[in-house]
C-alpha cells in the first residue's frame, strides 16, 4: 500500500506506540533547542480519515504567537524602510559572547525595537487560539496550535491530545494583545 509519508506507515505507528507505552506518556517530545516553557514540538498518535496516523505537533502559547506576529510585522516594516535589510545576524566570538552589530544592523535593530514597542502600545496586532493542520507534511500530519495558557507543560499537552483526539477542543475566539514583559535588572 502507498502511504503519504512514514507517519502513516503501520510499522512506524507501531514503533511509536511501543515507545509511548514504555515511557508511560501519550506523546514523545521531539528533542530540540527550540522547546521551552512556551513552545513544545511533539509526536502523538490519533485518527485521520478512519486510520491511525502520527501527528507532528507544535504547541505554543498565545503570547509567543503574538510576539512572533509582532516581530514579523516589524521586520516587514524594516525591509520597507531599509532596502538592503536581509535580517539581523548575530555572531559569537571564541568565548561564546555576541559580537557587536555593525552600524547598519544596529540602526535596523533599534528601528525594529521601536516598531515593536509602538505596535504593542497601540495593540495593533491581535491573536486568538487556533489549530492548523497540514496534511501534506513531511512526517505524518503537521499540527500547529496556539493556546491561551501561561506555559506549555505535561498537563497542557495531555489535555490538548485528549481533546484533539476526542474532537472536543473548544477554542477561545477572543482576540488578545500582549505587552512585552519588562526585564528587571
Amino acid at each position: 500500500m502507498l502511504y503519504k509519508n512514514d507517519g502513516f506507515k503501520p510499522e512506524t505507528i507501531k514503533a511509536l506506540k511501543e515507545e509511548l507505552k514504555a515511557s508511560g506518556k501519550s506523546y514523545k517530545v521531539i528533542p530540540s533547542d527550540g522547546n521551552n516553557e512556551e513552545f513544545v514540538n511533539f509526536y502523538f498518535i490519533g485518527m485521520f480519515e478512519g486510520r491511525e496516523v502520527i501527528y507532528d505537533a507544535a504547541l505554543y502559547t498565545l503570547r509567543l504567537h503574538h510576539s512572533s506576529e509582532i516581530y514579523e510585522l516589524a521586520e516587514h516594516k524594516a525591509a520597507q524602510k531599509f532596502p538592503n535589510f536581509k535580517g539581523i545576524h548575530y555572531e559569537e566570538d571564541e568565548n561564546g559572547n555576541l559580537k557587536p552589530l555593525d552600524n547598519d544592523e544596529e540602526e535596523i535593530g533599534w528601528f525594529i525595537t521601536e516598531i515593536i514597542m509602538d505596535l504593542e502600545e497601540e495593540e495593533a496586532v491581535k491573536v486568538q487560539e487556533f489549530i492548523d493542520m497540514d496534511t501534506n507534511h513531511d512526517f505524518g500530519i503537521g499540527v500547529d496550535a496556539a493556546l491561551h495558557v501561561d506555559h506549555i507543560d505535561d498537563a497542557v499537552i495531555k489535555k490538548f491530545i485528549k481533546e484533539f483526539n476526542d474532537d472536543t477542543i473548544k477554542l477561545d475566539d477572543t482576540l488578545y494583545s500582549f505587552q512585552s514583559e519588562d526585564i528587571e535588572e
